[in-house]
């Protein structure tokens, strides 16, 4: 199903051009000066792809310490009593080095989810604009921007599980497993594949929101940004005055993501730290105050996680030459239309 969306993304019929920036055929176009790879050929969304590997698998085995404190506040909030009393437990009881527990799933599952958030989000979002066009594409880009990032994130949540379900064991099950080598086959053998996948749904629930307002909020503050923030256009910006516009919409984005996806991560930590519970059971238990738990320690690794996600992806889109457009533009069509109306 995927390579069909890839065929038909970088497939648009040649004679309606989809231009959802300026000066930029969505569909494959020659290589520009300076670029390493044609706008949505398949290079190019495989370099998307390995973009979204380093950026999301880096960053988050980088807050793995902190990842580590918030899910234990929320499934033992009466014996991690906030983020500085977390650490000062879990270091009592097991040492600095414990704090790493759980990197090699965070590493591994955050890296196969990044390859498919990032990569698809690409994919779907030229795909949605050969089917509505490009006028559309300008006119409700919000809507063009939330419709890929949920489709990614779909797929992206299904390679993320199985990762996910270890982390969370590991992280807050005492003396379950303490690696990845350990606690995978313990998984699947009090569980079965459904010990994996268990947590998928809530994952969704928790993931999707979270992305759709990663990537929409993002790509607007960036808009916004240049619009009325930074005193000169895009393109007579430095790359360097470039990536730190992104850092900054990236944060404020994730800040935002965090408190739209925090009660689906909390209940996601509960199932996968107690065997037999259903998502509405979790919630049920936790209450309305349990499901915000952890949600300071979150907003502060969530807006810092967003934001390096974004400057890593960007920098190694600069770094590797692949083509950058600008925020998007009205089409010359569309202003057109809107002249002749006006008259």
């Amino acid at each position: 199903m995927l390579p069909s969306f890839i065929t038909k993304a970088i497939c648009q019929p040649s004679e309606q051009p989809n231009q959802l920036v300026s000066g930029r055929s969505i569909a494959a176009a020659a290589v520009k000066p300076g670029e390493s790879c044609e706008f949505a050929s398949k290079k190019y969304f495989a370099l998307c792809g390995l973009g979204g590997i380093l950026s999301c698998g880096i960053t988050h085995t980088m807050v793995v310490p902190l990842d580590l404190v918030k899910c234990r506040i929320q499934v033992d909030p009466d014996k991690y009593k906030g983020v500085i009393n977390g650490f000062k437990v879990s270091v009592a009881e097991e040492g600095a080095r414990g704090l790493a527990k759980g990197w090699a799933p965070t590493f591994f599952g955050y890296s196969a989810q990044g390859l498919c958030k990032f990569g698809l989000y690409e994919v779907f979002k030229v795909f949605y604009t050969g089917v509505i066009g490009d006028e559309n594409a300008y006119l409700y880009r919000t809507s063009l921007y939330l419709a890929s990032s949920a489709t990614a994130e779909f797929f992206a949540d299904i390679a993320l599980s199985p990762m996910e379900s270890c982390k969370v064991k590991i992280q807050t099950t005492p003396g379950f497993a303490n690696t990845l080598r350990e606690a995978m086959p313990k998984i699947y053998k009090e569980e079965g594949l459904n010990g994996f996948y268990k947590s998928l749904v809530p994952l969704w629930m928790r993931q999707i929101p979270y992305t759709m307002m990663k990537f929409a909020c993002f790509e607007r503050t960036v808009e916004l940004l240049y619009h009325y923030v930074v005193p000169k256009p895009r393109a007579d910006c430095s790359k360097g005055e470039q990536l730190i516009v992104t850092f900054a919409a990236g944060y404020i984005a994730g800040v935002f993501c965090a408190i739209v996806s925090h009660p689906a991560d909390t209940v996601v930590s509960k199932l996968n730290q107690k065997k037999g519970v259903s998502a509405a059971e979790a919630a049920k238990e936790l209450g309305w105050a349990g499901l915000w738990k952890g949600l300071g320690p979150r907003i502060v690794m969530i807006g810092t996680l967003t934001a390096l996600q974004w400057f890593i992806y960007d920098a190694f889109k600069v770094a590797t030459k692949m083509p950058r457009p600008p925020p998007p533009e009205m089409p010359e069509s569309l202003k057109k239309k809107l002249a002749a109306a006006e008259k």
